[in-house]
C-alpha cells in the first residue's frame, strides 16, 4: 500500500472516523484532493474493516454532514490482501474546509490545526486564485 503522505491517510477502522474527517479537511485545504482507507494500519498493512449493512452509508453521511463546505466523496468497498477495506476518495476546491467547525492543513502525514492567522492566510491565498486581475 505504501506509506501515508500528504494525500493518503490510513485508519485501522471506522472507529477513527472523526480523525479521518480531520485528515480529509487537511488534505482538501492543502491539495484539494486525497484518499483515506479504513482497515489499513499506519504502516500500510491491510487488516480489514468489519462491514455492516450500513457501514459505507455511515461513512458517506459523516463526510457529507460534518465537513463544510459540502463535498461528495466516492466511498467504496475494496479488497486489499484478501481483506475488506473502505476507500474514500474526495476532491474540492472551495478552500477553506472545516470538520466539526475546525480547519486543518496537511503537513507530511500529519494534520495540523490551523491558527486564526494561518486560516486568514489560507483564505487570502484562495481568493487570489479565484480573483486574479488581468
Amino acid at each position: 500500500m505504501g506509506e501515508e503522505n500528504e494525500m493518503l491517510e490510513f485508519k485501522k477502522s471506522t472507529a477513527e472516523l472523526q480523525q479521518a474527517l480531520d485528515s480529509i479537511v487537511a488534505m482538501l485545504n492543502k491539495h484539494q484532493k486525497g484518499t483515506v482507507y479504513f482497515g489499513v494500519k499506519n504502516d500500510g498493512t491491510p487488516v480489514g474493516q468489519i462491514m455492516g449493512e450500513s457501514t459505507l452509508r455511515d461513512v458517506t453521511q459523516a463526510v457529507t454532514s460534518h465537513i463544510e463546505p459540502k463535498i461528495y466523496p466516492s466511498v467504496e468497498k475494496v479488497i486489499l490482501n484478501n481483506k475488506e477495506c473502505i476507500k474514500v476518495e474526495f476532491e474540492g476546491d472551495d478552500v477553506p474546509y472545516f470538520a466539526y467547525g475546525r480547519a486543518f492543513i496537511r503537513v507530511g502525514d500529519e494534520d495540523k490545526k490551523l491558527s486564526q492567522r494561518e486560516l486568514k492566510n489560507l483564505i487570502l491565498k484562495a481568493d487570489e486564485k479565484t480573483n486574479k486581475w488581468e
